[in-house]
């Protein structure tokens, strides 16, 4: 099976609300939701949780991170935390029929994004959550679905200051056409003398 980024579209009776904490993901019900062939998926870039949103640390999985100071604190200002339009979507074709939208197994796309952080001496540490969906089209059939994620800090000059990979498992149950998916760790990178903290990104992507 190819997996191909790119906008998809949505089909089916409407939507559900996608209620998500980056604690605890509650799913639609009835299975409403799915991928259709004629409609396409807008607005998703600027689709945000709250910045001061609570990270649960029961969640967390731990990125490299140096060891807090007496004088260390919480950090005013925060690296913002991306994910572009073209890497937020992942589309999945039944193989030999790539681009064919009747042919689509399924999509994941990240809806939710938030993030906090702590200046360290000459280092940042973020902590970002992400969350989303993945739905099932014309191909697809419940079960689990593994979706790759790639993150990577820069500063304002686009160098690629840390990075980080992990495998997202979403589960589709029995009788639903889409799964939901939260995700909650860390990074940490360093901030040269002379900057802002809000010069620098951390970038989510489905790849």
């Amino acid at each position: 099976m190819k997996r191909i980024d790119g906008l998809s579209w949505l089909r089916g009776c409407g939507l559900c609300a996608l209620l998500v904490s980056l604690i605890a993901v509650s799913g639609c019900g009835g299975g409403s939701s799915s991928l259709g062939s004629s409609e396409t998926a807008t607005g998703y870039a600027s689709e945000r949780l709250p910045d001061s949103l609570p990270l649960a640390d029961s969640q967390m999985q731990t990125a490299a991170a140096p060891t807090a100071t007496a004088v260390d604190g919480k950090a005013l200002n925060c690296p913002q935390v991306v994910a572009w339009p073209n890497e937020r979507l992942r589309t999945a074709y039944q193989s030999g029929h790539d681009g064919d939208q009747m042919f689509v197994v399924n999509r994941g796309e990240i809806t939710k994004l938030s993030r906090e952080c702590r200046f360290y001496g000459g280092r940042v540490v973020v902590k970002y959550g992400f969350a989303g969906r993945v739905l099932l089209g014309p191909k697809g059939s419940p079960g689990t679905v593994t979706l790759p994620v790639s993150v990577r800090a820069a500063d304002a000059y686009k160098s690629t200051l840390a990075q980080d990979k992990m495998s997202v498992p979403v589960t589709v149950p029995a009788g639903q056409t889409a799964g939901y998916f939260s995700m909650v760790r860390e990074i940490s990178f360093p901030i040269q003398v002379g900057t802002r903290l809000e010069d620098y990104k951390v970038f989510v992507a489905l790849k």
